[in-house]
């Protein structure tokens, strides 16, 4: 089986500011088509990996919070920012510092890491067998 890379570059990109003083640049380089089943895997430059497999009902947006994404040294954390606005963000081990230091700049605030076992396990609501 050949499987062809579906990626249309978007030249030059697209930029755009966002943020609360417009400051951050975000320049949408490119899109990628994925077929039910199959993945596609971003790293950085110190070998971050994080992986998005298309299903047929959607998308797998992170691996396993509390085991693969770990395993990729990501933390996963439920964010809302003054608006009221939710985001899953993907924070870097060792790079709290500025992940900390962007929540403040932003007026975001963590209202759950969805990296441990205790904290997921605490949304879940205890089964009652009939």
């Amino acid at each position: 089986m050949v499987l062809e890379l579906r990626f249309t570059e978007i030249v030059p990109p697209r930029s755009f500011n966002v943020g609360q003083e417009n400051v951050v640049e975000i320049s949408d380089c490119g899109r990628i088509r994925l077929e039910p089943d199959e993945m596609v895997t971003f790293e950085n430059e110190t070998g971050v990996e994080y992986d998005v497999v298309r299903k047929d009902w959607g998308f797998y947006a992170t691996p396993s919070l509390n085991g693969r994404l770990l395993d990729f040294k990501l933390h996963a954390a439920l964010v809302r920012n003054q608006h009221g606005k939710y985001f899953i963000f993907l924070v870097q081990e060792g790079k709290e510092r500025e992940f900390e230091k962007y929540l403040h700049l932003e007026k975001n605030e963590v209202v759950l890491w969805l990296d441990n076992d205790e904290n997921l396990s605490d949304l879940v609501p205890e089964r009652v067998d009939l």
